[in-house]
């Protein structure tokens, strides 16, 4: 059998490692547009702050690597152009140009997402902003820092990576400014939730602007002026655009593969596509969502890792389902550390509104030691505690 894989990262480098333990005479090849197939996308942000101080600790596997350890064939700076369903081919764009084209039995999209960038007036002129999501990409921000020495900078977005990035540049001695067009950072949390990590992040000298968007950049010399929806204008050094994903479908949706109104894939509880023979997994996969039973979207590596897991088995002829995402979430944010799992207060509104059903919501503080401690013994040892106790139950409908 030969199987192709578009992707690698985790839900392709998965699929293809579990995929040879199962069959050692499978013929494999895995295709990957940029340099690198294995990468730790979380450690990014800190590799930035030099809390992660070796770049090659981000590499998880490298091509060489990889092929010798699981004799799968990794062409790496190539990328597919075309797939063909009814021939059962695709067609690639090699390092040198040229094009070629390979046949399959079996293929596995793993095409990821990419950073969104809307068409903001003036940031074509830019070159002084900057997105997070690959190894390039940090290595771009990494020169930046080290080499020119940013004393001011912009992040646009408070989710994961915005407020990572905050951090890891203030920890660098650059003066950092959040903007997020949202009331809160954080969308998963709830929005009382979201106040602690507002508190963090103004304590730590963070100015922050919520419920504010970009309306344009303009060039001052050698900065950047961001300028806000309600005109308040915000001159930096470097800018961080943090403002979400998008699934790269593009592929599959030429392909004839059946999309979702958000341009994701549509897969099966096998992670079928509409077409039998091509399976994907990963942040452009449509997936059901364990608390609501509604169809969604995770762009997460955990489920992205067990997808790769299945589809392997699946496409030598197992039948084993992939049955729900339940998104699950952790932050470190300056000295708090913020998580979520599941759905949230503002999701179930709108989950009990459609399904008939109330909900309730407890607010606990609880210690984080056992009450029999000694309080500064544990204060002068390091250990930071709330010292308080108690829980609120309310009824919501």
């Amino acid at each position: 059998m030969k199987v192709i894989i578009v992707g690698g990262v985790a839900g392709g480098a998965s699929a293809a490692a579990r995929l040879r333990r199962l069959d050692e005479s499978a013929e494999i090849v895995m295709f990957e547009k940029g340099p690198y197939i294995s990468f730790a996308n979380c450690g990014l942000p800190y590799y930035v702050g030099e809390v992660i101080q070796e770049r090659s600790k981000l590499l998880l596997q490298t091509p060489e690597a990889f092929h010798a350890r699981f004799n799968i064939d990794v062409k790496v700076n190539t990328e597919v152009l075309s797939v063909d369903p009814a021939g059962k081919e695709v067609v690639v764009r090699n390092p040198d140009g040229s094009e070629s084209s390979y046949a399959y039995d079996k293929l596995i999209l793993s095409p990821g997402s990419t950073p969104l960038v809307p068409p903001i007036p003036g940031l074509d002129a830019m070159d002084n902003v900057f997105t997070l999501w690959t190894i390039p990409d940090v290595d771009r921000i990494k020169a930046e820092v080290d080499e020119k020495k940013p004393q001011k900078a912009v992040v646009i977005g408070g989710g994961f990576i915005g407020l990572e990035m905050v951090e890891n540049l203030a920890e660098r001695g650059v003066d950092v400014t959040l903007v997020e067009l949202a009331e809160q950072v954080m969308q998963p949390l709830d929005f009382e939730m979201a106040q602690i990590v507002h508190k963090e992040i103004g304590g730590n000298g963070v100015m922050t602007y919520l419920g504010n968007g970009v309306k344009s950049f303009a060039k001052e010399g050698c900065s950047a002026v961001v300028e806000l929806g309600d005109g308040t204008r915000l001159k930096a050094d470097m800018v961080i655009l943090s403002l979400g994903i998008r699934p790269q479908t593009k592929l599959a949706a030429d392909a004839g593969l059946e999309l979702n109104k958000r341009g994701g894939i549509v897969v099966n509880d096998q992670l079928q596509t509409s077409n039998p023979d091509i399976y994907a997994v990963g942040d452009a996969i449509e997936v059901t969502d364990t608390i609501t039973g509604e169809k969604t979207m995770v762009p997460l590596a955990g489920p992205a890792n067990k997808q790769g897991r299945i589809v392997a088995a699946n496409v030598l002829g197992a039948q084993n389902v992939y049955k729900s995402t339940q998104g699950t979430s952790i932050a470190k944010v300056f000295d708090l550390h913020a998580a979520a799992t599941g759905i949230n207060e503002k999701r179930l509104i709108a989950a009990g509104k459609k399904a008939g059903k109330d909900y309730e919501v407890v607010i606990v503080h609880p210690r984080s030691n056992a009450g029999y401690f000694n309080k500064d013994a544990l204060f002068a040892s390091g250990w930071q505690d709330s010292w308080r106790s108690g829980c609120r139950l309310r009824r919501r409908g």
